[in-house]
C-alpha cells in the first residue's frame, strides 16, 4: 500500500515540490479537481 498526499487548494502548489523531494507522492488538488470543490466532494 502507498500513500499519496493531496494537497489542499488553500495551499501553494509548491507544497508538491517540496514534498517530492522529501520522497512523497504528491498532488495538488489543482492539477486534477474543481478548485470550487467542497472538502465533502474532494474526500
Amino acid at each position: 500500500m502507498s500513500l499519496k498526499l493531496l494537497v489542499d487548494m488553500n495551499l501553494t502548489p509548491e507544497w508538491v515540490r517540496t514534498f517530492q523531494e522529501q520522497g512523497w507522492d504528491a498532488v495538488h488538488w489543482s492539477a486534477f479537481g474543481d478548485s470550487r470543490a467542497t472538502d465533502s466532494e474532494i474526500m
